[in-house]
């Protein structure tokens, strides 16, 4: 590797998090999994990047804010956001609302704004494997937080912070196999609350996004 260079990272929206607390009822996956669907893209059995329980903001500073992802465990209890989060809660509470969907590819370039309902009940399925990032619609960020404020109020992001930053949410919810092709932005964290992970991405590392089933994240970018 050329001195300087940064290795690329894929980020697959299922991997390593901490075990989740389950209610009577609760298959899981929040009823966004068909019965019987299988995942669009087959699991990988290793992921390179270190975990951490239990990490200390000066570990955490010294360590990963500027140089490397980690994958956090443990950190956070968002147990009540979970459950607001089930296909059932979400569409109740904002099946009404417009949502914009924007395309998959870096930039993002096309956007188009139709109700929740519509999105999830239409839209809102596994990606055909030889769709371009350009052909693919999914909700992802341009979050209307005014409208969706009774939801996010109840999530609690990972508990560091950069020096001279601000957090701002980008909320979710892709089919399996959509993704976004290889980009980089500012640091930030990035959590799947239907799915397993947690992780911190430091600045301009270049990374993809890859939904092996359909996934509801939430990304705390820090600006």
């Amino acid at each position: 590797m050329a001195p300087g260079a940064r290795p690329l990272l894929l980020l697959a929206v299922w991997t390593l998090a901490a075990p989740v607390l389950r209610g009577a009822g609760d298959t899981g996956d929040g009823g966004w999994r068909g019965p019987g669907a299988p995942a669009a893209v087959a699991e990988e059995e290793r992921c390179a990047v270190e975990r951490r329980a239990d990490l200390s903001y000066a570990e955490f500073v010294q360590q990963y804010a500027f140089s490397r992802p980690v994958i956090l465990q443990r950190l956070t209890d968002n147990s009540r956001f979970r459950a607001l989060c089930s296909r059932e809660r979400l569409l109740a509470s904002f099946g009404d609302s417009v949502v914009r969907l924007s395309t998959a590819n870096t930039y993002s370039y096309r956007k188009v704004d139709l109700p929740f309902q519509d999105y999830v009940e239409h839209l809102l399925h596994p990606q055909d494997p030889s769709s371009l990032g350009n052909d693919t619609l999914y909700f992802f960020g341009d979050n209307d937080f005014s409208e969706w404020a009774s939801l996010f109020q109840h999530y609690s992001p990972p508990p560091f912070s950069l020096l001279g930053t601000t957090a701002a949410y980008s909320f979710g919810i892709a089919g399996a196999g959509s993704g976004v092709p290889f980009h980089w932005h500012g640091p930030g964290f990035s959590e799947v609350i239907y799915g397993r992970k947690v992780l911190y991405f430091p600045d301009r590392w270049w990374h993809a996004t890859l939904n092996l089933d359909t996934s509801v994240f939430i990304s705390t970018f820090l600006g």
